[in-house]
């Protein structure tokens, strides 16, 4: 028998014959962690394949830019790609510039009581809470008046806290507002925010210790100030705050009040939170538009120039009902712009500050409250003395603080022109008034800059005499602009307080100062829809409202009961005290 022909091996087609690879192609001698391949990992060659490119100049057909393998086509562009024409005006219904605090609450609160109104929020840098909200720009104190010395003036005789009391109240506002949005799964974790701090005041010496126990007298027996406690006594102080008492001298006469239920809050984290918030129910946000111009037009809306930097005309106007500046130390210059009469007489003088910082872990430790200690003589309240253990994205650290600065400056990324700008001659008169009147702060700023290393460092040690210079480091604050402004007796006063400035009509709203600030952002949002939208609306959003805020329209304080119930409402949410 014959055997058959052998047959001719097959040949693969011509699709599989171009996408053969030689063997060596089907592997890799670099990838994964096998040890062969380690020295081809850590260094490549001038063959390899990511160091291999085609030639441009043997290219010439591709675009301009390089990206394309098709010639360029530009179409329009004015001249020379300037001059290009302007977007049509887009009508809203609300404007809000700035992306702090102030801007994400009031704006997520009205797109809450009104879901069909179109409110969008200018921000100039690229993420919110980049200024005054961030968590190093501020004290990040929960300000309820549970241990801050500025709002109960007086002495070991008599303490005024009426605006202790005012403080407090404001602060449950926004506790309510915040468990809400808890709630309504719009805030997800309050622990990213928010965080249990023991809340102390410190005296030093006879006159401060007299003052501390006739402040503490005045506060323990109200509703608001449940559970406040007092010591002078040195086991009980070594217990409460050991870090401040390691290495005191015996014969210190020091003494502490605390309140347990105190709170540190990263109000960077939670502007960022309110900006999700805002943005999930239909609110738009936009980053890097920077409102440049402000123009009340005859039907009453205002016309907002915003500039950008895009491929466009690098500008755009929108029509607005409605228009909150919440711009930080800006927002007096945008005023100035729409001239209102309101702002007339309104002029910042911008202060910047800033803190000591401690990241070591065994000091960290060792303090576990905010303490607050009572301003020098002419100091202004925002440099009540602190040291506070702090919560910033998420590291425990402790910073003391503020000591003050200087910078024409409105704003930390602002320009170096922005106290010359807001110069006019209607704010003049009340600004030299208000500089005769306070000649002794100048002189207290002066000794700050002016201070070196050392004496801060001698600060510190009052509040810390085991403090190592090594464990340290200084940290530029964010810039606050104190208000001068036009007063019938004096002329022209300081103001160190927040200010609401309204147009007549309501149409356009402003924020100016500083403490307390960022804590009672919920109360001044309340306020400016009051103010701003009247009865009409007030009247329509009411039952909302008080669905937010349980207190709405009422005083916690006059109310035991009451602000017992929603206290501990609000401590489950939040899971704080």
């Amino acid at each position: 028998l014959k055997r058959p022909p052998a047959r001719a091996p097959c040949r693969p087609s011509g699709a599989a014959r171009r996408c053969a690879l030689p063997a060596a192609a089907m592997t890799s001698t670099e990838g994964g962690s096998h040890p062969a391949g380690h020295a081809d990992r850590l260094s490549t060659t001038g063959d390899d394949v990511v160091n291999q490119r085609q030639s441009f100049r043997k290219n010439r057909s591709v675009s301009k830019t390089g990206m394309t393998d098709k010639p360029t086509v530009v179409k329009g562009g004015g001249c020379f790609g300037f001059c290009k024409p302007k977007p049509p005006v887009e009508e809203v219904d609300v404007v809000l510039v700035g992306g702090g605090v102030m801007s994400a609450t009031v704006g997520l609160m009205l797109k809450q009581l009104e879901p069909s109104w179109k409110i969008v929020i200018y921000e100039r840098l690229g993420a919110m809470a980049e200024e005054s909200s961030n968590g190093w720009n501020n004290a990040g104190t929960g300000h309820s008046a549970l241990c801050e010395p500025n709002y109960t003036p007086g002495n070991a005789e008599k303490v005024d806290v009426s605006k202790a009391i005012t403080v407090n109240e404001n602060w449950q506002l926004s506790r309510q507002y915040w468990t809400y949005l808890k709630n309504q799964n719009l805030l997800k974790d309050p622990n990213t925010f928010i965080d249990v701090t023991p809340h102390c005041t410190f005296a030093y010496g006879e006159d401060q210790v007299g003052w501390l126990k006739q402040r503490y007298n005045s506060l323990h027996k109200h509703p608001l100030f449940e559970g406040m406690e007092y010591t002078d006594d040195p086991k009980t102080l070594r217990e409460w705050s050991p870090l401040m008492m390691e290495g005191r001298s015996s014969s210190d006469k020091v003494a502490l009040s605390r309140c347990k239920v105190g709170t540190d809050v990263d109000f960077g984290e939670l502007t960022r939170n309110l900006g999700k918030a805002f943005m999930k129910l239909g609110g738009n946000l936009l980053l890097f538009h920077t409102v440049s111009g402000l123009k009340k037009e005859k039907d009453g809306k205002w016309l907002v120039t915003v500039k950008k930097n895009d491929l466009g005309a690098k500008t755009c106007q929108v029509r607005s009902k409605f228009v909150f500046v919440g711009a930080g130390g800006w927002a007096l210059l945008l005023l100035q712009k729409s001239k209102i009469p309101e702002i007339r007489g309104f002029m910042g003088f911008p202060i910047s500050g800033e803190f000591l910082v401690c990241q070591n872990p065994d000091v960290v430790s060792k303090h576990p409250n905010k303490v607050y200690g009572k301003a020098a003589i002419g100091a202004p309240p925002m440099s009540v003395p602190h040291l506070d253990k702090r919560i910033i994205g998420g590291k425990h650290m402790i910073l003391f603080g503020p000591f003050a600065g200087f910078s024409p400056r409105y704003l930390k990324t602002g320009s170096l022109m922005d106290l010359f700008k807001s110069i006019r001659l209607h704010n003049l008169i009340p600004a030299a008034a208000a500089g005769l009147q306070n000649l002794d702060l100048t002189v207290y700023l002066m000794k700050q800059l002016l201070a070196s290393d050392n004496a801060k460092f001698a600060e510190l040690q009052n509040f810390v005499p085991s403090a190592k210079p090594q464990d340290w480091l200084k940290v530029t604050a964010g810039q606050r602009v104190q208000i001068m402004k036009k007063d019938p007796k004096k002329v022209g006063i300081l103001q160190f307080g927040t200010e609401v400035v309204a147009a007549s009509d309501g149409s356009i709203c402003g924020l100016l100062g500083a403490s307390p600030g960022a804590s009672t952002a919920v109360q001044v949002a309340l306020d400016v829809l009051t103010k701003c939208f009247g009865n009409t609306h007030m009247k329509k959003w009411e039952p909302t409202l008080k669905t937010m805020i349980k207190s709405y329209g009422t005083k916690l304080s006059d109310n035991k009961a009451l602000y017992q119930s929603i206290h501990a409402e609000t401590a489950a949410a939040l899971n704080i005290k």
